[in-house]
């Protein structure tokens, strides 16, 4: 199985390479293979990784990375099969092959940074993978050379580089600790860490995994260091959101759960358990504020993710076995509901022609798919059942009520309420009020932009009825083995 490890950190860079040469077309069909591989890859990781470590050279894949690695593959695959549909109403632009070689340069190294992420074995491999994906997903978000785009890729760039130096700082502090124990030639692997963790110096372990929240928050969208994510998401290509919200801010959660393993066998539970219900509880009340009153359809989709976000802070906090197993299985739902409500999203933009929430009226009666489609996954989203997210929130709430944590689980079933209202109020009335345009304009015509829009959404439905309804058996095994590696308590 180690070369299945080799090859996810390879493949991906094949289609990047040839869209520096070869035609849109042929680079698309390339990217689209890429990503069903990828995602065909990270499956047969699965019953491996559920069972034991797999480990060559500078990789490694425990059960923990492994739900990483197979949520980013699936986001990456779908995006892939989106972003031909959504590219195709450019293809008469006269720098259209400019532009797509930029965007699927971009898309492939973005997806390759992060498969990588997770890895890596070793808390500054961790590091340089999270900072790559940093710079090419800013690239990303300024591809369409827009103003709005522009600004928002500038203060990602200058919140995201601050986070990542508190991540490096945090980074140094780590390998202080572990120097006192394994001597200061090792090399931050993750193994030798956690075995030797019992025996690090607490304080500089508790100031390392406080830093680590700060700066990988950052890229997680944890308030208060959120204030990025909404920008940039609104401004990017819309397969470039659903990546960056799918996928990149688990990745970047991720690298807080490392630090948090680490955190709890040196500390004990209480302090990271702590601070991540505090940073978890704070992004969830945020977001489900402003879930109440958004005007734009990708910006409502941004604090949605900073809600889950604050869900996945909240259900390692919880410390519950139950709870840590809802946390993975959360980040595939998350992954799948949002990659499909982005690119739902993206469908109604491009047949519109806008993101303002109150111009997009009418849409079952002119996208008879999308819309449909992008109303499920916001039901998705609001954790209704059948969908995978209900399942997940159900047992990080079951694992709050078996720590006895009854308080803050009833806060987070508050909190997901007010949040489901605001998702839910902008939502309906997008889909099913009488269509309205302005004056002078007529209302777009009946039919999909492209069957290539369609398809992946569909796909992320059956993915999310899979897991809401019976999560296959070697799934279920990864997760559990992942819960007991994150070190569930009860």
């Amino acid at each position: 199985m180690n070369v299945v490890l080799v090859l996810l950190a390879l493949v991906p860079l094949l289609p990047a390479a040839a869209a520096l040469v070869l035609p849109p077309r042929i680079t698309q069909a390339l990217t689209l293979t890429s990503g069903v591989v990828c995602l065909g890859l990270a499956v047969t990781l699965v019953p491996h990784a559920g069972r034991r470590d797999l480990h060559t050279g500078f990789l490694r894949a425990d059960a923990l990375s492994t739900v990483f690695v197979l949520a980013t593959g699936f986001v990456y695959a779908a995006c892939a099969a989106h972003s031909i549909g959504y590219l195709r109403h450019d293809e008469r632009a006269k720098d259209f092959r400019r532009y797509a070689r930029r965007f699927y340069v971009g898309f492939n190294v973005f997806a390759w940074s992060m498969l990588c992420a997770p890895l890596v074995d070793g808390l500054a491999l961790l590091w340089i993978a999270v900072e790559i994906t940093t710079v090419v997903s800013a690239l990303l978000v300024a591809v369409e050379n827009t103003e709005g785009a522009t600004e928002a890729a500038w203060k990602y760039v200058l919140i995201a580089s601050v986070g990542l130096g508190v991540a490096l700082l945090a980074t140094i502090f780590m390998y202080y600790a572990g120097a006192q124990s394994l001597g200061r030639t090792y090399d931050l692997s993750f193994a030798p860490l956690l075995d030797a963790a019992p025996r690090l110096p607490q304080t500089a372990v508790r100031l390392s995994f406080v830093l680590a929240v700060l700066g990988f928050g950052t890229k997680v969208g944890l308030v208060p260091v959120h204030t990025w994510l909404p920008d940039a998401h609104a401004e990017a290509p819309t397969p470039v959101s659903a990546m960056l919200s799918g996928s990149l801010l688990a990745v970047s959660f991720y690298a807080v759960l490392r630090y948090y393993q680490i955190a709890v066998r040196t500390l004990g539970p209480h302090f990271p358990q702590t601070v991540l219900l505090v940073c978890g509880i704070a992004s969830l009340l945020l977001a489900a504020l402003y879930l109440l009153d958004q005007h734009d359809i990708k910006r409502l989709l941004a604090y949605s993710s900073v809600e889950h976000m604050g869900i996945l802070a909240i259900g390692v906090g919880f410390g519950a076995t139950i709870a840590s197993a809802g946390v993975l299985l959360h980040v595939l739902a998350h992954a799948a509901a949002k990659g499909n409500a982005f690119m739902g999203a993206g469908a109604l933009v491009r047949k519109y022609r806008t993101k303002e929430i109150c111009r997009l009226r009418g849409g079952i009666h002119v996208l008879p798919w999308s819309a449909p489609l992008f109303l499920a996954a916001v039901l998705a989203l609001s954790a209704m059942p059948p969908f995978g997210i209900f399942r997940s929130e159900f047992q990080i709430v079951s694992g709050g009520l078996r720590s006895q944590r009854y308080g803050l689980a009833a806060i987070l079933v508050v909190l997901v309420t007010v949040a489901f209202m605001g998702l839910a109020m902008a939502v309906t009335r997008l889909v099913f009020s009488p269509a309205t345009t302005p004056a002078g304009t007529g209302r777009p015509d009946r039919g999909e932009p492209s069957a290539w829009m369609v398809v992946p959404v569909v796909a992320g439905v059956l993915v999310l009825l899979v897991l809401g309804l019976h999560p296959p058996l070697e799934l279920t095994q990864l997760l559990t083995r992942g819960a007991a590696e994150l070190g569930g308590t009860t």
